[in-house]
């Protein structure tokens, strides 16, 4: 067994050669998804397929080490994944992003000489790797026994614990020597006691698999645990990855809304009757708004790619990484998510105005891009991002630690 001696094991940034192989996997897996995702979505099954396709294109092991089997792959090149998928759809999107999140919790949580023993495993046995970490829900009680613990409680917003192998949960411990820490453990989906309530309906993301789970009684084992969530400043860039994660699906639904909007404008025959140019593409009315769209969407681009490596880079200091340096970085994304949480919805939104009236039949799918940006987009208030931008620009303040900042 391979023995690690860094606290995470991402060394390096992505080259142009990793970028463009992960972009043409990708981009087929997108294609696929693209063909019926309307369709996908009016049935809002459990996406096991889906998660299949992912699987089969070895997008769920891109982050993994090599040395554990996986490709080796940096975080700049899965956020690009991740966006490249969002443009055909943005469910299964948040799944993939959620799944490197989770799954990276290996290297934020367990110790150099445990992760072996989870990367290995999690390559073995194909996991897509879903949450139950949402920190507004009711806390569960974990209450020890033995060696191990006892789970109670319920959380909503579970992503991919619909058809993941596994589901990462944070709960703090009820009693005993350990009482009042947080542990992050790993439970197979079908763990005596764990309930997947089926009850994910919702304007769009629907098929996110974040269904609400519940807890009678679960077993804790010793070896479902990876470790404790501490305040060291590196297992804390979990959280700017979340976020940055987010921005990338943002972006990549206004890629995709783009895109199918150009498809249609350049389908649509004749002109409006107070125009002097033969076609819609011609009118400089629509390729205005178009313009603007593409312009602010560029833009975002541009900053996500920036950050992508950054993100990257930091992850390489290991433990070396500073407080400083994670506040730095945690309010350049926040800057990150402002924009593209809003420019994504808008996007999705505008876009109709220049595709026409005959783009919101619901067989012509365009309506997808915004219901899936504007659903997820209110995951955190972004007006919340705002201030953390602020405060830390003009007083040098930073916002506590958690699960959202």
């Amino acid at each position: 067994m391979t023995v690690l001696t860094r606290r995470v094991p991402y060394t390096g940034a992505a080259d142009q050669a990793e970028l463009e192989h992960w972009r043409k996997i990708a981009a087929k897996a997108a294609h696929t998804l693209a063909a019926d995702a309307p369709e996908r979505d009016r049935r809002n099954e459990q996406p096991f397929a889906e998660a299949q396709l992912l699987r089969e294109a070895g997008l769920l092991d891109l982050l993994v080490p090599a040395q554990f089997g996986g490709a080796g792959g940096h975080f700049e090149t899965a956020f690009e994944a991740v966006r490249i998928i969002a443009a055909a759809d943005g469910s299964i999107a948040q799944l993939l992003a959620y799944h490197y999140i989770n799954q990276s919790g290996i290297a934020f949580y367990a110790p150099p000489e445990a992760q072996p023993f989870w990367w290995e495993r999690s390559v073995a046995g194909g996991w897509l790797w879903g949450d139950s970490v949402n920190p507004v829900d009711p806390a569960l009680q974990l209450v020890p026994e033995g060696d191990g613990f006892r789970l109670n409680g319920a959380k909503r917003f579970s992503t991919g614990s619909g058809v993941g192998e596994v589901i990462v949960v944070n709960a703090q411990v009820s009693s005993g020597p350990q009482a009042g820490q947080v542990l992050a453990f790993v439970l197979p989906r079908g763990r005596e006691g764990l309930e997947i309530v089926d009850d994910w309906d919702y304007l769009g993301q629907r098929l996110s698999a974040s269904n609400s789970l519940k807890y009678h009684n679960v077993r804790v084992e010793p070896q479902d645990i990876l470790g404790p969530v501490t305040d060291e400043p590196v297992s804390t860039l979990l959280t700017p990855g979340i976020q940055l994660a987010f921005a990338n699906f943002y972006l990549g639904i206004a890629e995709g809304a783009l895109a199918r909007g150009k498809s249609l404008i350049l389908a649509r025959p004749n002109s409006w009757f107070l125009s002097d140019v033969p076609t819609y593409s011609q009118d400089a009315v629509f390729q205005r708004t178009v313009g603007e769209l593409k312009a602010r969407t560029a833009a975002v681009a541009a900053l996500a790619e920036k950050l992508g490596r950054k993100y990257d880079a930091l992850l390489a200091l290991a433990g070396e990484v500073t407080a400083d340096q994670r506040a730095e970085l945690a309010v350049q994304i926040a800057e990150l998510k402002v924009v593209a949480s809003e420019t994504g919805v808008d996007v999705a939104n505008r876009i109709f105005e220049a595709t026409g009236s005959s783009s919101a039949a619901s067989g012509v799918g365009l309506d997808l891009f915004w219901r899936n940006v504007r659903t997820h987009s209110l995951h955190d208030p972004v007006d919340y991002k705002k201030i953390e931008v602020g405060a830390y620009f003009l007083r040098g303040e930073t916002q506590p630690l958690s699960l959202y900042t």
